[in-house]
Order: C-alpha cells, then sequence, then structure tokens
C-alpha cells in the first residue's frame, strides 16, 4: 500500500476527497447518465415558448391562478 502526505491547507479548507478508483468511475458514470439531452421535438417546444414570452402571449403564475381562480 502507498502512502501519501497531505498538505495541510488541502485538508483544513475540506478541498481534498479521497475516493477509490470503482467509486471515482462509478460517480463518473453516474454525473454522466444523469445528463439532460433534450429530444427535437423537446427543443422545438422551448423555442415556441420562448417566442411565446417575447411576444407576450404568455402568462405568469400569479396571472394564470387569478384567471383560474375567476372562472370557478
Amino acid at each position: 500500500m502507498n502512502t501519501i502526505t497531505i498538505p495541510k491547507e488541502l485538508s483544513q479548507k475540506d478541498d481534498l476527497i479521497v475516493l477509490s478508483r470503482r467509486d471515482y468511475e462509478a460517480l463518473l458514470k453516474l454525473i454522466k447518465s444523469a445528463e439532460f439531452s433534450p429530444t427535437v421535438a423537446q427543443k422545438n417546444a422551448l423555442k415556441r415558448a420562448e417566442k411565446n414570452l417575447r411576444d407576450k402571449k404568455s402568462l405568469s403564475y400569479d396571472e394564470l391562478i387569478s384567471k383560474l381562480d375567476s372562472k370557478n
């Protein structure tokens, strides 16, 4: 087993994490699988939503709640 010396300035600032290679690789795999890649339909929906927002064709949350409450 190898021995290493950790400088005090690293260990006092919480700037150091020690993981086994297996755990590190599992963490990298988890991070990579958690990345979001939108579909073409989702990208198009976002573009429409952004256009509607620019054109003032959307409601704020408060406006939506107000309109829903007034119809009941």
